[in-house]
């Protein structure tokens, strides 16, 4: 009875372990990935304003045009960022859950998408097999008719494929 309860205590203690480092390491992740994308995205924000300024001294007609495609660079930047977070936070809160789960005692469930197309896969395999191992054999029955026709010139052969299942 002893043994069983330091099991139950030592297996919780390692899912608590589990959990923290993942929640720890996601939540790293997670800030890691918006520090950087918003780094990148206020450099190029900041190349493009730069370059708009400089367009904008030359030419004052067109500052409007080239604030413009600053301001469309700069949101698609923003874009590309928040997606980028958006993944990280996913992976985050997959492995949060799973982590959960683990605590819990809950197995992960079955990949019936994966088992289904081994299954399917291996039912295209053998029916291509089976035809062409029918298809084999009707002519080697062909092969063995001729033959025996070509060893007998006297004796009349006719040759009638059957598609027999």
């Amino acid at each position: 009875m002893l043994s069983r309860k330091n099991t139950a205590e030592r297996t919780a203690a390692q899912a608590w372990d589990y959990l923290s480092s993942a929640m720890a390491g996601a939540g790293e992740s997670a800030k890691d990935a918006g520090k950087h994308t918003a780094d990148l995205a206020s450099a190029k924000a900041a190349v493009a304003a730069a370059t708009a300024t400089k367009f904008a001294d030359k030419a004052s007609k067109q500052s409007g045009k080239l604030a413009g495609k600053a301001g469309k660079k700069s949101s698609k930047l923003a874009d590309k960022a928040a997606a980028k977070l958006a993944e990280v936070s996913d992976e985050a809160y997959e492995r949060a859950n799973l982590a959960a789960n683990a605590l819990a005692g809950r197995k992960p469930g079955l990949p019936w998408g994966l088992l289904i197309g081994a299954g399917l896969l291996g039912v295209a395999l053998g029916w291509a097999a089976a035809t062409t191992a029918r298809a084999a054999l009707e002519r080697q029955a062909e092969n063995e008719q001729l033959e025996l026709a070509e060893s007998e010139p006297d004796a009349v052969v006719v040759v009638t494929p059957t598609y027999d299942n």
